[in-house]
């Protein structure tokens, strides 16, 4: 068996008049993240992790900002798109480490369901996905409450030889 590592990172400008969506989740807040797309930082970070994992570059590589196309896009949808495109180079998924980082909202309350959303869209079981929470203690942008960040690792599971 072949395994790959890959780590991904985003963060997005919280706004008002934004929707906020984490994991494919719409939580309940007064702001929302600023980006192209629906500006999911959970979701892209695990996206990214996906690509880095083999070698493949990152999610503006394939979804630019500059490309109206993706405009106001479900991050769930392209989530998708990156497993078909490591799916079809011979990998899968083994497990989803992440987390977010926000002073507010409060995340708890939303981590099963965005656990589920995943590994929907994924086609995993919630238990290969783990999302946790914490805050940044006050400290920069994020702890400042101006942008919410997430960090993410992923294990592929190769099981062709040579890879």
């Amino acid at each position: 068996m072949n395994i790959r590592i890959g780590n991904g990172y985003d963060i997005h400008r919280l706004v008002s008049d934004r929707q906020l969506i984490l994991g494919g989740i719409h939580i309940p807040s007064d702001k929302g993240l600023l980006g192209h797309s629906d500006a999911d930082v959970l979701t892209h970070a695990i996206m990214d992790a996906m690509l880095g994992a083999l070698s493949l570059g990152d999610i503006g590589h394939y979804f630019p900002p500059s490309d109206p196309q993706w405009a106001g896009a479900d991050s769930i949808v392209l989530l998708q798109q990156v497993d078909r495109l490591i799916q079809d180079r011979g990998w899968q998924i083994g497990n989803i480490d992440s987390v977010v980082v926000a002073e507010a909202p409060k995340l708890k309350p939303y981590i099963k369901p965005m656990r589920d959303r995943l590994a929907e869209a994924l086609g995993l079981t919630p238990e290969q996905i783990g999302v946790k929470a914490t805050t940044n203690e006050g400290l920069d942008a994020v702890g400042q409450k101006e942008a919410i960040a997430a960090h993410a690792v992923v294990l592929l599971v190769g099981n062709q030889v040579g890879m």
